[in-house]
């Protein structure tokens, strides 16, 4: 399989796997709530009490993705090259500019 050598390459991969209206709108709130989850995460350091609230916010990201994926009738591109779980958040700040 040949991978894409720029990040446009990469996005435009990503996007291809991102076509259905419902993926769209799974991917445009679960990415963020996923990325959320990690940085409350790290206030976990000093407030231990927030782990429920990261725990949730990651676990209701991905169940977005899969969900979004079952729609679009296609897997996730992270399964055929992990470096596409990077792409997810490029292709997500495309999408909400107005440039994808």
């Amino acid at each position: 399989m040949q991978h894409p050598q720029t990040d446009g390459d990469w996005v435009t991969r990503y996007s291809r796997s991102h076509q259905h209206p419902v993926n769209l709108a799974c991917h445009l709130i679960g990415i963020p709530m996923i990325l959320g989850a990690l940085v409350v995460a790290l206030a976990c350091i000093v407030r231990p009490d927030l782990w429920p609230i990261a725990l949730l916010l990651f676990a209701g990201g991905w169940i977005l993705q899969f969900v979004g994926h079952w729609f679009e009738g296609k897997p996730p591109e992270f399964l055929s090259d992990w470096r596409f779980l990077l792409v997810g958040l490029k292709w997500w700040v495309v999408k909400v500019r107005g440039r994808g």
